[in-house]
């Protein structure tokens, strides 16, 4: 029974200790055109340490994230999305990223199709 006791409470010091404080941001993302830039976007900060959840909203042009203020903050979400060729607030897309990018990704592509 006090083994039991022990082994739950270093579960839940060592459960608790793991789960860092999250916070959750609207980056304006208003170079989105598609469904296309919506999955890189997600891709992209699915990709960095830190970022536990990414929903881009194609009606409102914003991204919402979800991330752990240890392992991630507000600039490295935003330049990892100008990386991949998006504007986030006020940080211009990368220009050689913006290149690479599908026709319907870049402005006014949709209207092209």
């Amino acid at each position: 029974m006090i083994g039991r006791l022990i082994f739950s409470s270093l579960f839940a010091i060592l459960f608790f200790s793991c789960v860092g404080e999250t916070s959750v941001v609207t980056i304006n993302t208003p170079t989105i055109q598609c469904g296309m830039c919506q999955k890189n976007i997600e891709v992209g900060l699915g990709k960095i340490k830190g970022i536990t959840k990414s929903t881009v909203d194609l009606g409102t042009k914003t991204t919402l994230v979800t991330y752990e203020v240890e392992k991630s903050d507000l600039s490295i979400i935003e330049k990892t999305i100008s990386n991949l060729g998006y504007q986030a607030n006020e940080l211009a897309a990368d220009p050689k990223a913006y290149e690479t990018l599908p026709a319907c990704c870049k402005i006014g592509g949709m209207d092209k199709m």
